[in-house]
């Protein structure tokens, strides 16, 4: 089984990492797409989308740019994780291919949401302080 980020989540998760890593200086969404290798049209839309879920603040002009609206150590993966992709929730039941039937759980159904939940309390418990600290 592959746990993955669609290409937004994944830029979304690697642009907050790149500010991050910076804390305390403002980016210039320029040095975001070149050190993250993302391209710069994309970056600009999702660096809006996480102004308006209120992980970045931006500034206009010549010492403008982006920097997070929280600390490091208080922002969680889930939650850039989430502002991008949506909440974290099960809802296609794995047998079935359909909308889970909480009245008519299948067998596979506690199982499954134990490992969604866990999975989601491990984006939690992951901050972009742990993350950054080991960056260089």
């Amino acid at each position: 089984m592959r746990v993955t980020l669609s290409r937004r989540g994944d830029y979304a998760v690697r642009a907050v990492f790149d500010i991050a890593s910076h804390h305390g200086t403002r980016r210039k969404a320029a040095a975001i797409a070149s050190a993250m290798a993302i391209p710069r049209g994309y970056l600009s839309q999702i660096l809006s989308d996480l102004v308006q879920a209120g992980i970045l603040l931006a500034q206009a002009g010549p010492a403008g740019g982006y920097t997070l609206a929280v600390e490091p150590r208080t922002l969680t993966l889930r939650t850039v994780v989430e502002a991008i992709e949506g909440l974290m929730t099960l809802e296609t039941c794995v047998l079935r291919g359909g909308p889970c039937a909480w009245e008519d759980r299948c067998p596979i159904h506690d199982t499954w949401a134990y490992a969604q939940q866990a999975f989601a309390a491990a984006l939690e418990a992951t901050t972009f302080a742990d993350l950054t600290s080991g960056a260089t």
